[in-house]
């Protein structure tokens, strides 16, 4: 039941926060408002203030989420920057996934747009100073359908501009093009001088291989080409495809300007042997740098992580939509133990988390419905391995998604498309204040109990650092316990020791759990009776670390417990 030993950096705590609406104090947002109605939150606002509060919180990394320059249909010609067809751009802000320039910043989230790039490197020391790392996206797969690099260093030649667009594919192509065919999706392009024209098709990013994307695929986007043939599926590795130095100088770009870390988006989009390539290319001059990965394939998890050489990868299809099935009430919390299993060995490189930007928040309505039954979710999430874990702003305050928007609509989800605010963030940031004087006392409450977790996470050895246990084996025909709905496992590093368990029910238990013999031999767990301190709540009594005693843990409804023991203490009493 146990999980092997690992030798990794230490556990940190990743705050994913999207600039344009973090800061923006518009109270009066409108429905696919521009960014004059709207407004929009700036990289400037990300001042000491702001940033000691998240690194108090608990936050160790933080992931500006759409920093890099993308399509959108705010009008920056007047400085340089070339103007995107309107009909290709989701929302009135754009897809930050829709890369229109890898060398630049978005002009959204510059005070001044001429000096974008220096308020950039003036917040990634801002950053640096407070203690704190930064991570941004790196997105590889697709570009926006008008790419074009008006900040490249001087040699560099813009994604397609050799191309040959008489084939499909061709190793020496940077995208893949339907010969003869015009881009016809399956929305309006317009009438006229302001309609968009592509010829021939290039296909869209999420492998639409034809011109005739719908309105659900990726139209928006460019699939980039790494030498494979979708056609035959053959690869064409040697010589190295020019996709391949392009991303790379990309790559290095960024770290050299500071960036601690990339959020690889769609990483298995792209071939694992680029990986294995460009993330050893990059450490050899920046060996600090940490690559995450998202990917939805347990299949391939291993393969990313020792090929590819991935640090982190995203466990979104086995613990995040575990624990969110659990929450909605159709899966057992016993399933915990297949989640383990399912990484073990791996456990230490998963990213775990509950929200992102492209999932439902947890206190929307299409989730939990209620922000206060996140307890025994995020200490699973928190404490189950040694692997970072990752909040989605406004996730510790509750934020429940409700606005519709414009383009994304009232789908649970923070929009990513258009210029707006989120009001629990927004009442938090208080103009700069960031305080709780605008927030509800449940607000409050919450993110307390957040920075609580997060700060025991990262600073609690024996979760750090610890090996894990899984006891359920022992405890499931327990009359004390409800399988269904409780999970516990134990945490140790050298004397110190914690006893989590989850509740993710609506009935108070009072459990007496099982501790095997198994568990004191192979995490060499010191017997005895001991003063233990419970991590979240403060309080603290005496408890017996046994084989022969249960384990007593009264367990609220939808709760949790931390039970820390150092089983070192010279009055411990002997069994």
């Amino acid at each position: 039941m146990l999980i092997e030993h690992y030798d990794m950096n230490s556990k940190f705590v990743i705050y994913q926060v999207f600039p344009r609406t973090f800061t923006n104090t518009n109270e009066h947002c409108v429905v696919n408002g521009t960014i004059e109605q709207n407004g929009c939150g700036k990289l400037n606002d990300f001042n000491d203030t702001v940033l000691k509060s998240l690194k108090e919180l608990g936050v160790t990394h933080i992931w500006l989420t759409g920093l890099l320059k993308h399509a959108t249909r705010t009008d920056y010609s007047s400085f340089g920057i070339n103007k995107d067809n309107p009909h290709i751009v989701k929302g009135n802000a754009g897809s930050p996934y829709a890369i229109k320039d890898y060398y630049d910043v978005s002009p959204d989230l510059a005070v001044s747009v001429p000096d974008r790039m220096k308020e950039f490197e003036a917040l990634v020391e801002r950053i640096h100073n407070n203690g704190l790392k930064i991570i941004i996206d790196f997105v590889p797969n697709h570009v926006s359908r008008q790419y074009h690099s008006d900040s490249a260093p001087a040699g560099i030649e813009d994604f397609g501009a050799g191309d040959n667009t008489d084939f499909f594919f061709s190793p020496a192509n940077n995208f893949y093009y339907i010969p003869r065919q015009k881009f016809s999706p399956g929305i309006d392009l317009g009438e006229g001088e302001d309609s968009y024209y592509e010829f021939p098709a290039k296909a869209s990013g999420n492998d639409c291989f034809n011109a005739f994307p719908s309105c659900n695929d990726w139209y928006e986007t460019i699939k980039l080409n790494y030498g494979i043939d979708y056609g035959d599926h053959t690869t064409h590795f040697s010589p190295t495809p020019d996709t391949w130095f392009k991303m790379l100088h990309i790559l290095r770009f960024w770290a050299s300007k500071g960036v601690d870390g990339f959020r690889c988006d769609m990483a298995h989009m792209v071939p694992v042997d680029f990986w294995d390539w460009a993330i050893k290319s990059v450490k050899s001059r920046f060996p600090e740098t940490i690559f995450i990965a998202e990917l939805y394939d347990v299949a391939i998890y291993r393969d990313y992580i020792y090929r590819g050489g991935f640090d982190y990868l995203y466990d979104k299809v086995n613990l995040y939509d575990t624990l969110r099935g659990i929450r909605c009430g159709n899966i057992s919390a016993a399933q915990l133990s297949c989640c383990w299993q399912t990484v073990e060995g791996i456990s230490n490189h998963m990213l775990n988390f509950l929200e992102n930007h492209d999932e439902q928040r947890f206190a929307s309505r299409f989730y939990a419905n209620d922000p206060s039954l996140v307890i025994p979710s995020l200490t699973a999430i928190a404490t189950m391995s040694r692997g970072p874990l990752m909040i989605y702003y406004g996730q510790e305050l509750g934020e429940p998604a409700n606005d519709a928007e414009g383009f994304s609509g009232q789908d649970g989800r923070t929009t990513i498309f258009d210029y707006w605010s989120v009001p629990t963030v927004r009442r938090w940031y208080n103009k700069g204040k960031c305080d709780d004087s605008k927030l509800t006392s449940e607000e409050i409450e919450l993110r307390k109990t957040y920075s609580t977790i997060l700060n025991l996470a990262t600073r609690e050895k024996a979760i750090a650092k610890g090996d894990f246990f899984d006891i359920m084996y022992v405890n499931y025909n327990n009359p004390t316990i409800n399988p269904h709905r409780v999970y516990a496992y134990i945490r140790a590093f050298g004397s110190e020791v914690v006893v989590v368990a989850l509740n993710f029910g609506y009935e108070r238990y009072d459990c007496k759990f099982t501790i095997p013999q198994h568990a004191f031999d192979t995490l060499s767990l010191g017997r005895g009776t001991f003063m233990a301190t419970e991590l979240i709540s403060g309080k603290r009594a005496r408890k017996t670390l046994s084989p022969d005693e249960p384990f007593a843990i009264d367990l609220q409804p939808n709760s949790a417990a931390i039970w820390k023991l150092k089983t070192s203490q010279k009055k411990s009493t002997k069994r």
